[in-house]
């Protein structure tokens, strides 16, 4: 038996959409079939966090890239969906300005949720059809806020942070390319949080397994693995080394921006905030002594859609 479900993820970086055709199984968790899998990059969290509020043009940005997943979803005679926004949704004073006309766009509400509920929602979708040693550590570097989570067929506990890859690069990545006290002082932020992880989650260093999600992660792996153009195949359990992320790092850090939008693999859009991402990934490595990351494609899409059956 198969149905056909939505999740829209409206991110601090980008607007995403998955559809997904459903098989239910009598053993096992149900399985997803892509039918439509897009992101935009639409920096709606732009100059969030200085200002605490949407910026005009970042509003109807992300309204353009909505109109046409309503069209999508339309498409695939879907009504109904669930629609989630969160770092940058939370920190904005004026966050109706954008749910009031994405209302009307979509013809459902969007969901404000909390930082738990995003780590939960990204750990359901990263894990429902993974066959790795459990428990996992999963890991979603999003543009506003990375998430944590740990557990294995459930999560079993979750830290929500305050650092993304557009929120560190406007706090402190200011010289192109960023200058050397600059990343440290990125890298000294950074490490706080992520002491803040390590006192409310003991035990995560033990996990087997450490799953890395989102558009930072996905893009160090395409550097690494010098692909052209994208290829889900490819990267979808991808294991990302150390080593490697660190190379990748140096790489993006000390190159200018016109020259770090023609790395194969990195889309041109994402330029301008890879570093602070990659920032973030290798002090993750660092701060928790893994060797590797298990790269997942599947995230909190996934898990929105998870989460309607």
């Amino acid at each position: 038996m198969s149905d056909t479900y939505a999740g829209l993820d409206l991110g601090t970086n980008s607007t995403r959409l998955l559809i997904a055709e459903v098989d239910r199984h009598n053993d096992g968790p149900p399985s997803l079939r892509t039918l439509e899998r897009r992101m935009t990059i639409t920096r709606m969290g732009q100059g969030v966090n200085a200002t605490r509020r949407l910026r005009p043009d970042a509003i109807e940005r992300t309204l353009a890239v909505l109109r046409g997943y309503r069209e999508l979803l339309d498409a695939h005679g879907l009504h109904h969906a669930r629609a989630t926004t969160t770092s940058a949704a939370r920190d904005a004073e004026n966050r109706d300005e954008l749910f009031v006309p994405a209302r009307e766009v979509l013809g459902f509400d969007l969901e404000l949720i909390s930082g738990d509920e995003e780590a939960r929602l990204s750990f359901l979708g990263a894990t429902a059809e993974l066959d790795a040693p459990a428990p996992y550590l999963v890991v979603d570097i999003g543009g506003g806020s990375t998430e944590f989570v740990l557990g294995s067929s459930e999560p079993v506990a979750a830290k929500s942070i305050d650092v993304g890859c557009v929120r560190i690069t406007e706090q402190f990545l200011a010289s192109d390319p960023p200058a050397p006290e600059e990343l440290s002082n990125a890298v000294a932020v950074v490490r706080d949080y992520l002491a803040d992880v390590d006192h409310e989650m003991p035990g995560l260093r033990d996990a087997p397994t450490l799953v890395g999600l989102a558009g930072t992660v996905s893009a160090v792996a395409s550097i690494e693995l010098g692909l052209a153009t994208y290829d889900r195949d490819r990267i979808h359990h991808f294991h990302l080394t150390h080593a490697a992320a660190e190379d990748v790092f140096r790489t993006l850090a000390t190159e200018s921006l016109a020259e770090r939008r023609y790395n194969p693999g990195l889309e041109p859009e994402r330029a301008d905030v890879i570093v602070g991402g990659a920032l973030i990934l290798v002090s993750i490595f660092r701060h928790f002594g893994f060797d590797e990351m298990l790269v997942s494609e599947a995230d909190i899409l996934d898990g929105l859609v998870r989460s309607q059956l």
